[in-house]
Parts: structure tokens; sequence; C-alpha cells
């Protein structure tokens, strides 16, 4: 109930807001109830979330959010037995993730789709066993090829209504699509009602279905053992170069740009 003012509020639960301007109004801050570039943040003891001294904390902002989301859709919400098929929709930081969950939990066909070239080779060495250049193919009319009719299990990552569609389309009957893509309050989406009514199901997941607290260390074991690379998609940026981060993250050349302040070994 409180997600939407705790997480999208830009206030306190009590309206109070973290940041002020020079002559005391209030500026809206705490997105996702975050103190972001701050040298000191305030959070609940529940949203903390313990790690190992040995493992390099530069590299575990990510796990928090997107990485978590698509690594736990596929192990904690959509659990695709082995042998498994499962289509991903967007190979950005959540796609990745999930195609890397995907693989981890022995999904025989992973297929990854996407308009960039270069996010789709690095989806193939994380584990897809097909990749697909949305903009040159018809999507649904391959997975279907590839696939003898359709896969058990599709996520759609990219939040757009068009390829929604698609993601469910994709699915063989019965078969189970996962909604990720946080898109705008409003966006609707039309589907063709017997494409639904014969079995397929839509599933909405916030945050993969992750406890946190559980689901971050076990990441990092999978990490410590190399079967869940998630820090290849990092790229590094300074403080000072915070406007070169958000370009690289809206064109799309860097999947997760993380900024630095310095502080964190």
């Amino acid at each position: 109930m409180e997600f939407y003012p705790r997480n999208l509020g830009g206030c306190r639960l009590d309206g109070s807001s973290t940041v002020q301007g020079t002559k005391g109004e209030k500026i809206s801050g705490c997105f996702f109830n975050q103190s972001s570039f701050a040298d000191r943040a305030i959070a609940s003891e529940r949203n903390l979330v313990k790690v190992p001294n040995d493992v390099p904390l530069k590299i575990m902002g990510p796990l928090g959010c997107g990485i978590q989301t698509g690594a736990g859709a596929v192990i904690n919400t959509l659990k695709p037995r082995p042998g498994s098929s499962i289509a991903v929709f967007g190979a950005g930081a959540v796609g990745q993730a999930a195609i890397m969950a995907a693989k981890l939990t022995g999904c025989a066909t992973i297929i990854a789709i996407d308009i960039r070239d270069s996010r789709l080779e690095l989806a193939r060495e994380f584990g897809a066993t097909h990749i697909l250049n949305a903009a040159q193919v018809d999507t649904v009319e391959e997975i279907r090829a590839t696939t003898g009719g359709g896969v058990n299990f599709s996520l759609e990552c990219t939040s757009l209504p068009k390829v929604f569609r698609q993601a469910v389309e994709s699915l063989q009957i019965p078969g189970t699509c996962g909604l990720i893509g946080a898109a705008a309050l409003g966006t609707e989406v039309t589907f063709e009602m017997s494409s639904i009514l014969f079995g397929r199901t839509v599933k909405g997941i916030m945050q993969g279905d992750c406890v946190p607290d559980v689901f971050v260390p076990q990441l990092i074991d999978f990490w410590r053992q190399g079967l869940f690379p998630f820090d290849r998609l990092i790229k590094f940026y300074a403080l000072d170069d915070i406007n070169e981060a958000v370009r690289a993250s809206e064109s799309g050349d860097v999947i997760k740009p993380v900024v630095r302040t310095g502080l964190a070994p």
C-alpha cells in the first residue's frame, strides 16, 4: 500500500522533504527512497543488505534494482524447469540479468530480442541460445518457428506496448509472460482476447519478487562462482562525468553506468 508514496512521492511519508532550496522551499527528492550521490544516507533497517567485506562494494549498486529484478523474475517468479524455453524482450541490464538467470536455471532455449546487435552478442555470451534483432525480423514468427509453436515463458523488459503484445503472442499455450518494463502511468496495451483466453498468463513482476536480504547474497554467491557475471555490464564514471553517464544510458551505448563519488573501495 505504501509502495508509490515511498518510492515515487518525492518526499517522506509525513510529507517532509529531504532536500530544500536556498530559501527553504521543498524540492522533490529521494526517488525510490534513495539518497543518491550523497555522502550519507538514511535507510530503514529492512532496506539494508549486509555484504561480505571482501566483495567489491563498487559493483554492488546494480544488484539493488535492475539486476535483482531481471534475475528474480526468472528464479523467483517464473521458476522455469530445466529444459524450458524462454524469450527475453529487451537486452538491457534487466534483460541481461534475466538471461544469466535463465542459463542458471537450466533453460534449454533462451532467446534474446533487442534492436542493438552489440547487446545481442553480449546476450549470447551470457547464455542466449538464439538472438533476434527486432528491427530486422518478425519476432513472433521467428520465435514460433524456432521453438515449434512458442516459448514456455517470456519476459517484457522494454515498457513498450507493442513489444508487450509480442511477448504474449510468442508464448505457447499454456505459457506465462512476465511484465517487468515500467511504462509511464496511463500507458495502455491491447491484446486479441483469444490470445489469452486459451491458457496464456500475464503476470506483473515488481523487483523480481525478491526479499533482498535473502536474494542479493544468493546473487553474490553466483557471481563468486562465475555463474552470474553481472559486473561485465558496468562502466564506471566519476561524479563530474554524471552527464556523460546519463547520455550513455539514454543512448544505450552503456548498459549499466555506475557513478562513483570516490568513497567506495
